[in-house]
């Protein structure tokens, strides 16, 4: 499994905030599925004040991009979703050109089973 950590800003608006919180307490059932189909097997979405941080684990052999590009071609209400949620949110300063997301670079790892590395 591979794991990579994104980042994105939400509109600086409580109510977009608040809104972007209550879509993530009930994420719509297609939403889920597309990921798992698409090769997610983890993610977690954490905020600090208006600063969404994503950590992603996709199977292994896997890219990113084309996992993220499956499930949002996968179907109109997948498409909906990542509309709804673009509009609440800005693209990262720091994202790739093209992307709206910023990839975070891993600088240090600790696991029970593996010695501690550098990114």
């Amino acid at each position: 499994m591979t794991r990579h950590v994104l980042l994105v800003h939400l509109r600086d608006d409580p109510a977009a905030i608040a809104a972007y919180r209550e879509h993530h307490r009930h994420v719509w059932p297609e939403v889920v599925e597309s990921l798992r189909r698409a090769g997610v097997r983890r993610m977690d979405i954490h905020l600090l004040g208006r600063t969404a941080v994503m950590v992603v684990d996709i199977g292994d052999g896997l890219d990113i991009h084309r996992v993220f590009q499956a499930h949002q071609a996968s179907s109109p209400r997948v498409v909906e979703w990542e509309q709804l949620m673009k509009s609440l949110q800005e693209r990262s300063a720091d994202a790739a050109p093209g992307e709206w997301w910023a990839t975070m670079e891993p600088v240090f790892r600790l696991s029970d089973k593996e010695p501690a590395v550098a990114g």
